[in-house]
């Protein structure tokens, strides 16, 4: 492993749900330099998500090379499809995997770090975001509209993450973004 000393440097990654993906090895390789790590997690997933850490499911792979367990600073509802909360269709803030969620978009995230850590407070961003409507389907079955709302999930997002999150980074901060 690449020797970085993080201690005292804050990072966000967005798109953690679980210990499979970019999003949670990127995470876990920014804990390992030391850094405090904060999560954005897909609110439909984040009830499964919060289940897996709270009985000790990911303790293996949340173990770092020291022996000790990486935690998060913070795990955050975020849905990246939506960049403020007024954006939001209704039936999607109403329905059950969401409603408890508060503020889960884009906006939301960068509003509740910033009142719970100040501004600015984040020295990492991470965007490590994928997903569509039809990303099961093979990809001669994807329809223009599962297409173009796959790239505005996964790709647009990191705009939009960019222009919310840069108020939130300390002078010197870094950006990354994987598409």
């Amino acid at each position: 492993m690449l020797s970085i000393d993080l201690k005292g440097k804050r990072a966000f990654v967005a798109g953690v749900a679980d210990d499979g993906g970019f999003g949670f090895a990127i995470a876990k390789a920014l804990a390992e330099a030391g850094a405090s790590v904060c999560v954005g997690t897909w609110p439909p997933a984040m009830g499964i998500f919060e289940t897996l850490l709270r009985r000790g499911k990911l303790d293996e792979s949340l173990t770092l090379s020291d022996g000790t367990k990486m935690a998060f600073e913070k795990v955050l509802p975020l849905d990246a499809e939506y960049d403020r909360f007024d954006a939001v269709p209704e039936d999607v803030r109403e329905s059950r995997r969401y409603k408890e969620r508060g503020d889960f978009t884009i906006d939301g995230a960068a509003n509740a770090l910033a009142a719970e850590l100040g501004t600015p407070c984040l020295d990492i961003v991470v965007h490590s975001l994928a997903n569509g409507p039809e990303v099961k389907k093979p990809l001669l079955e994807t329809s223009r509209a599962g297409y173009l709302a796959a790239v505005s999930a996964s790709a647009y997002s990191n705009v939009s993450l960019v222009s919310r999150f840069l108020p939130l980074m300390r002078p010197g901060g870094s950006y990354l973004s994987l598409s």
